[in-house]
């Protein structure tokens, strides 16, 4: 009863104070059951509010509502929590607690060698301390919910080659991918169709990376080229490097109004930072030489700093107006394959995200691409993970030591790709050995196994609100998993062979993926909006029904009109105001105002064949009377 007290006081000059009063009363009023004494802690491990007394069968929306009353929170926001390091994935408390418990002494009975059965485990119950303070941290969540992935909502086909690579525009409206078949494909996503094909390469398409202002789009080729284009025109090709390209990165929106600068990673152990410009003596800046063997990944950071990994073991990170090394990073045993950063995302997508905000000016943007790189970064930084052959991942924060935060040991196999999730809270990683783990990226303590895959994981990609995330294996398949329940959510078959590649848009309305099938898959989503203002409710529905209608006009356009004359007979056909275009697998003849005639022999009859057909695109449609 004093603990209950104490909250009125807290919350009395609170608005809508009754209302959120009787919430918080029936949480902690609620239950007869067995009560435990508590304190919610904030992740900087600063305590929020009193210590409250608790039923031990609270569920975590109960919990959820009395944070936002000690918060004082006029808009709800939803939170995960978390218990002894450990996230209650549970409906109630107790049964998280029930676990713990149960672990603990599985642990006991192990370490004394006894034997332990199903039903000595049933057996033990519930112990709760009532002199002993539990400590439950709070993380606040996305206030959308980005719906889970159910199916392929088209077969893009177009490539004849294996698709290598795929990549999302800042925006979310264009789909980039890269085949074996060296070309560069742009898919418009509101129409599922293909907007125009790159040729400028004579090798693989294995790299692409958008500007974070979308204007410029690099792609990087085994024929030792960079090519850069704008829309669909290719305005500048880099050919320094001696060796196929690795990777490319463009540096942040929030560093370089232009985003006119990008580095290049290469296997002839080099790095390059390039400038798009007209004057060819100025397109390379600086050389990054330092590694001795393959530079398979490089990034561009929010800081303004280049890390490089290779297979001569180590990372190092560069200034990229000197071209000289600040740190060099070593732990690895073996080659280092890939890099993430904790603010990959927001440094992808620059101004751009769910909200579609509308800016007066290109500065207003670069500092909301600013305000977006600190919100993630925040006070702890921008935090490094490598992932190399070795089976393990280093955790490094650059910017404090040149030591690891820590060394990331479980994986049976090669590690070939990891991700920091957008809210740069948890670290996923991809391997040879069929699983996907989860790390905290706080401290590199490992969370869970994803296991369901039954080949090699090649890839993955997180939903922009970091509740699922997308693998794509070597066994056809994608797969979709919750990070709250750490579960498969969905199987995804939809491809034939090997899936290299896969993404998901800054947007978080598609995701892709691109197979050794020589075909890319799409899927189209749209958010729910779990806790949102009302201009942030409308900007989304806004978006969600736009591309729906473009959906459906789309599907309107595809019907035909067929007319056939047969046996010397003659008929017109007069057609007012209106035009039909028609699926390009087909054979048409086209007239505007006139009439066509074909013949062809058959074993019947010697027939005249008229047929109407009117091609034409919606931006270019004609009416036409005949």
């Amino acid at each position: 009863k004093a603990t209950v007290s104490v909250l009125y006081w807290t919350h009395r000059e609170m608005p809508a104070s009754k209302r959120k009063m009787s919430e918080v009363e029936e949480v902690v009023e609620a239950s007869d059951k067995p009560t435990l004494y508590a304190r919610f802690m904030a992740e900087d491990g600063t305590a929020t509010g009193p210590k409250v007394q608790l039923a031990v069968d609270v569920s975590t929306a109960q919990m959820e509502t009395l944070v936002n009353g000690l918060l004082q929170q006029t808009d709800k926001v939803p939170y995960s929590f978390f218990v002894g390091g450990q996230e209650v994935t549970t409906d109630n408390l107790a049964e998280h607690l029930k676990s713990q418990q149960n672990q603990k002494w599985l642990d006991k009975m192990k370490s004394e060698g006894r034997r332990v059965t199903q039903k000595l485990l049933d057996q033990q119950a519930l112990q709760v301390s009532a002199e002993e303070e539990y400590e439950i941290t709070y993380r606040p969540q996305a206030v959308f919910k980005v719906r889970s992935l159910t199916r392929c909502t088209s077969a893009l086909s177009g490539h004849s080659e294996a698709v290598l690579v795929c990549s999302f525009s800042p925006d979310g409206n264009v789909l980039a991918t890269g085949s074996g078949d060296k070309t560069v494909r742009l898919w418009d996503l509101n129409t599922q169709t293909p907007m125009a094909t790159l040729t400028g390469h004579t090798q693989w398409v294995q790299v692409l990376a958008w500007s974070a202002n979308g204007k410029y789009l690099a792609s990087g080729s085994k024929d030792r080229k960079i090519c850069i284009w704008q829309g669909t025109k290719l305005i500048a090709t880099f050919s320094n490097h001696k060796a196929w390209i690795n990777a490319l990165s463009w540096e942040p929106f929030h560093k370089n109004l232009e985003c006119d600068r990008l580095v290049s990673a290469s296997k002839d152990a080099s790095g390059i930072v390039w400038k798009v410009t007209k004057a060819k003596a100025s397109q390379m800046q600086r050389s990054l030489a330092g590694h001795t063997a393959s530079v398979t990944s490089v990034k561009w950071g929010g800081l303004g700093l280049i890390y490089t990994s290779s297979q001569d073991r180590s990372v190092m990170v560069w200034d990229p107006e000197t071209g000289v090394p600040s740190k060099r990073l070593e732990g690895h045993a073996h080659w280092v394959n890939s890099l993430a950063l904790n603010t990959e995302l927001v440094l992808r997508s620059g101004a751009y995200d769910h909200t579609e905000k509308v800016f007066g000016s290109p500065v207003e943007a670069q500092a909301y691409a600013k305000e977006r790189f600190e919100a993630v970064a925040g006070e702890a930084g921008e935090k490094v993970v490598s992932c190399s052959d070795d089976h393990t991942l280093f955790l490094w924060d650059p910017s404090k030591t040149n030591k690891p935060v820590a060394r990331m040991v479980g994986h049976q196999g090669v590690v070939c790709f990891v991700s920091f999730a957008p809210d740069g809270k948890t670290i996923a990683s991809a391997s040879f050995d069929k699983t996907v783990k989860l790390w905290n990226a706080a401290d590199g303590k490992f969370i869970a196994n994803l296991r369901g895959h039954v080949a090699a994981v090649y890839h993955v990609a997180w939903s922009i609100d970091s509740r699922q995330i997308l693998s794509s294996s070597k066994d056809t398949t994608l797969k979709l998993w919750s990070m709250k329940t750490k579960k498969l959510i969905n199987d995804l078959p939809g491809h034939a062979d090997e899936v290299y590649a896969c993404d998901w848009s800054p947007d978080g309305l598609t995701a892709c993926s691109g197979s050794k099938d020589k075909t890319v898959c799409t899927c189209f989503l749209f958010f729910t909006v779990i806790h949102a203002t009302g201009s942030h409710l409308e900007t989304l529905n806004q978006k969600v029904q736009k591309k729906k209608r473009k959906k459906k006009a789309r599907a309107k356009e595809t019907h035909t009109l067929s007319y056939f004359l047969f046996f010397f007979s003659f008929s017109g056909s007069y057609q007012k105001e209106e035009s039909v275009a028609a699926p390009p697998s087909l054979s048409y003849i086209i007239v505007s105002r006139q009439f066509f005639f074909f013949f062809s022999l058959s074993p019947f009859c010697f027939a005249p064949l008229y047929c109407v057909e009117v091609l034409e695109e919606e931006k270019r449609r004609k009416k036409v009377k005949i």
